[in-house]
């Protein structure tokens, strides 16, 4: 915190560090580095009287605002851990993961607002509490009036901190110390809590920062993603902060109160870089340009899209109708853990050129290499293979919390001495990189990434479906959609029932995201001999493409597929 905070207080307190855009359209609210660096002092002492030490966890429960990043920056000060997750997640997600890390405390709000409905956070945690021994406190914010129902280890934030000093020394910390766990979605089974530390992961967001986005001094910083995700950790707080910079907290949605909110907000706060995800803008796309048109577009000068790759046809509508041809438009390419951006257009030589759709040129140090499937590097262009990286860089997630075989499995035993980073990618005639998708079952919908194993083992609990199936497919908006296949015990009569029963039951282990768009019930699921769910098969049902099947003689019983696609053109006709 002494380099996000303390540092540019010394010399110009009364810049602005935070822009909230809250969820009520034109109410922003700036505060400036002396204001934050008050409210994290006053957290942080708040924190240590109910007895929050060096290296405990805190889970922060919040939405975007500025008091959720005073409660990030005010667990650095102190040397606690926090673990900020995602205010959409359910009570059983977030139970799952205060769980998983041991937290001591929460911190949360009462309810929180987005596109103009409430969301009950309180009774969420309340609800996810219940079965944590570990937390000792929630600590309760309030951000609309309304009272919540507060008990024994319940502590109203706001009272407490205007009780105590403003004043907190730093703890002093070791480079590699724990400064934050994420969670976030495998291949298999439950999230983990991807660790990163102090002074490399602090430099490599703050240099990437500057680099691919040309942030100059005065700038006003967009970022809309929201801080339970690593972008809004990286790129709405600790780089921007740490370089000196007015970032802005948007709390609100694309559409609220209409889609042209994001740009009326670029008109208003003058916004000069402004990062967001695909999903977003091809959602935008669907409504027109007027939307766009009908603001003030010309403080903008960096556009940047994070994520997942974007399509074309959002590239083209990003660049030409948001940005006027004008604007550079960087496809950013990074992971959790990889800390920060690692696949860049920019930096670059000046007016070096950019090819639409594509992360292009790797950032400083980041060494990436491509991969064939005996393991062995692929030289030359024109080539695609398994996206490594070859050399260790600042930013890289250092473990998995608790469970550091399973990083090590994870990461660095597919391509031994090589870090793999489970998507492919291509090599341009060029040189230049660009990320084809996800290698294993990991699906990313609107952005999030997902393992399809987490909606199964969710859509499994339910006592008359047996064996599941989940794969992704393409979709319009949200990128990639989740397509589920089902057994069920009994021809039962109630197929309708059941389905909306999966759906109500993935909302509440995971996350509404999570829910998928089709169910499709089958007899069986194309198996292999060793009892192996074939889902490339159903893949290829579901994109259409029946006639190149591929190789199906490891197939249990290949008739298996015939059935499946008998389900699926009666399901489509229907």
């Amino acid at each position: 915190t002494v380099n996000c905070l303390d540092r540019h207080v010394e010399k110009s307190p009364n810049r602005v560090a935070l822009i909230w855009e809250r969820d009520e359209p034109g109410t922003a609210v700036h505060v400036t580095y002396r204001e934050l660096l008050d409210l994290t002092c006053r957290l942080a002492n708040t924190l240590k009287k109910y007895g929050i030490q060096k290296g405990d966890k805190v889970a922060i429960y919040m939405s975007v605002s500025p008091l959720s990043v005073a409660a990030m920056l005010a667990c650095a000060r102190i040397g606690a851990v926090h673990t900020v997750i995602f205010a959409g997640f359910s009570a059983e997600s977030l139970a799952g993961r205060i769980m998983d890390s041991g937290c001591k405390a929460v911190i949360t709000y009462n309810q929180g607002v987005r596109g103009g409905r409430i969301i009950e956070l309180k009774t969420t945690v309340d609800e996810a509490v219940k079965n944590c021994p570990s937390v000792k406190h929630v600590f309760v914010a309030q951000r609309t009036d309304n009272k919540v129902q507060m008990g024994d280890r319940d502590i109203p934030l706001e009272e407490e901190m205007a009780k105590a000093a403003s004043v907190c020394a730093p703890e002093s910390m070791d480079s590699e110390d724990m400064l934050f766990m994420l969670y976030t979605s495998g291949s298999t089974g439950k999230p983990k809590g991807i660790v990163h530390t102090q002074a490399g992961y602090l430099l490599y967001a703050a240099v990437t920062h500057k680099y691919v986005f040309d942030y100059q001094q005065g700038d006003v910083f967009g970022c809309v993603a929201d801080i339970g995700w690593i972008t809004g950790h990286s790129y709405v707080v600790y780089g921007p902060l740490c370089n000196g910079a007015t970032s802005v907290l948007f709390e609100s949605t694309p559409v609220y109160p209409d889609p042209g909110r994001y740009w009326e907000v670029v008109q208003r706060l003058k916004i000069n870089q402004f990062y967001g995800a695909p999903t977003a803008i091809r959602l935008l796309l669907n409504y027109g340009e007027e939307w766009v048109k009908k603001y003030d577009r010309s403080s903008l000068k960096t556009l940047g899209s994070v994520g997942e790759p974007i399509n074309h046809e959002a590239w083209q509508w990003f660049y030409h109708v948001v940005g006027e041809g004008r604007c550079t438009l960087v496809d950013t390419w990074w992971q959790t853990e990889t800390g920060g951006i690692c696949i860049a257009p920019r930096p670059s030589e000046e007016n070096a050129e950019i090819v639409p759709a594509m992360a292009m040129r790797p950032f400083f140090g980041i060494v990436p290499v491509l991969m064939d499937e005996n393991g062995k590097v692929i030289e030359g262009n024109d080539v695609s293979g398994a996206l490594c990286i070859a050399q260790p860089w600042p930013g890289m997630a250092r473990t998995i919390y608790g469970d550091h075989q399973r990083f090590v499995d994870a990461y660095f035993k597919a391509y031994p001495g090589y870090y793999f980073t489970g998507d492919g990618a291509y090599r341009t005639k060029k040189g230049y990189y660009q990320i084809t998708g996800r290698m294993d079952d990991v699906i990313n919908i609107s952005g999030h990434r997902l393992g399809t194993a987490e909606i199964e083992d969710a859509m499994a609990d339910h006592p008359e479906v047996p064996e599941t199936a989940v794969i992704g497919y393409p979709h319009k908006i949200k990128g990639e959609g989740a397509f589920a296949f089902i057994v069920l015990k009994e021809q039962t009569a109630h197929i309708d029932r059941v389905k909306e029963e999966l759906k109500t039951i993935v909302a509440s282990k995971i996350a509404k995201y999570a829910v998928p768009d089709h169910i499709l019930v089958v007899k069986r699921l194309p198996k292999t001999r060793s009892g192996k769910i074939m889902r490339r098969l159903l893949r290829k049902v579901v994109t259409e493409q029946s006639s190149n099947m591929g190789d199906v003689t490891t197939l249990d019983d290949p008739s298996v597929v015939k059935e499946i696609l008998d389900a699926y053109q009666k399901y489509k006709e229907k």
